[in-house]
């Protein structure tokens, strides 16, 4: 293959050339002398003539004085003859020349600006994760090794924990779960869809916590400034479908009892009574659900909500009271009792 090239070609310690040849002869890359300008000069690439009309750019550089090493990028502008200018096709081409092999690779690059740069350095935050899980083995499984071995058989965890996917609300760093305390499992803005919703990842998980693991509390726990809640509470009913607008919805009835009780209240007034609300709203749609609704009733299940203030470093804890929402069950509403605030 041969490439007829016209521009500078800079090399080190070496004068300038105002034009060159390069070609690929098996493996090795050859440079010519100078040819005589002409309008357009003519090359035969893969059996088929071409027309070089630009060499748009051309670069040569050592990665390394020491090593073999060369990284050689070709762009030109190839027009095929016969073709009116219109259908010009770019065929920028990149060769990387090495000493084990020569290759020709051909991409698309449609700009100079959005040119992909290859970043050769550590990854600072794997190296950072990489000693965490290092100090962590250190100074806590082979510190408590008799305990991980009997996890690794089995778990029974005592909770159910629905938590918030925010990054900033992890439940087993902020109420301190060891290994093997709490099923956890996290969505966006802590809903729990009603069973008649069908299945979904949180129910599939509740199924198997309440069935299987035979948790003794499910705890549904919201949090301060949750952009879920954000979202419900901005959201129009004419909006365009999406997955965030289609999960977020089973948080209405929240929406909507909050825009009926505070609506006199400033908008991040009124999200913060929605993120309290839609985790009772969630409490009630647990009962919804048959083997939920009976192991309460049994007294082996209870259903609790959270809510953690990361603004002042608060939470909030209540325990939905199942004997008094029966009687509520005609008027609507919901009961709770035990609730505590730390702080």
């Amino acid at each position: 293959m041969k490439v007829v090239l016209r521009s500078i070609l800079l090399l080190p310690k070496q004068p300038f050339l105002r034009s060159a040849t390069v070609s690929v002869l098996g493996s090795s890359p050859v440079c010519k002398p100078e040819f005589p300008r002409s309008a357009a000069s003519t090359s035969t690439v893969s059996g088929s003539k071409v027309k070089v009309s630009e060499i748009e750019q051309t670069q040569l550089g050592f990665l390394n004085s020491s090593k073999t090493d060369i990284f050689l990028r070709l762009q030109t502008s190839v027009q095929p003859s016969g073709l009116s200018p219109r259908d010009k096709i770019n065929l920028p081409l990149r060769l990387i020349a090495s000493r084990d092999e020569v290759g020709l690779v051909q991409e698309t690059i449609q700009t100079k600006e959005n040119t992909p740069t290859l970043i050769n350095k550590p990854d600072d935050s794997f190296r950072e994760m990489r000693n965490r899980f290092l100090s962590f083995k250190k100074e806590k499984y082979l510190e408590n090794l008799e305990c991980y071995k009997e996890l690794a058989q089995a778990q029974a965890p005592k909770f159910l924990v629905i938590s918030c996917a925010d990054s900033r609300v992890c439940p087993s760093y902020i109420l301190g779960f060891q290994p093997g305390e709490a099923f956890i499992v996290r969505n966006v803005a802590n809903f729990v869809p009603p069973f008649e919703n069908g299945p979904c990842e949180t129910n599939a998980a509740l199924e198997f916590s309440v069935n299987d693991l035979q948790v003794e509390n499910i705890l549904v726990t919201g949090h301060s400034c949750c952009g879920g809640i954000h979202a419900l509470m901005s959201m129009d009913d004419d909006e365009k479908s999406s997955y965030i607008k289609n999960w977020v919805k089973v948080g209405k009835p929240a929406k909507s009892t909050t825009k009926a009780t505070a609506s006199n209240l400033s908008f991040d007034q009124q999200c913060k009574h929605c993120e309290k609300e839609s985790i009772n709203n969630s409490l009630m749609n647990l009962l919804s659900y048959p083997w939920v609704k009976e192991r309460v009733a049994k007294g082996l299940l209870s259903l609790h909500g959270g809510y953690y203030d990361f603004v002042d470093c608060t939470y909030e804890k209540w325990t939905l009271d199942y004997l008094k929402n029966i009687q509520k069950q005609e008027t609507g509403g919901y009961a709770i009792k035990n609730r505590e605030f730390w702080s």
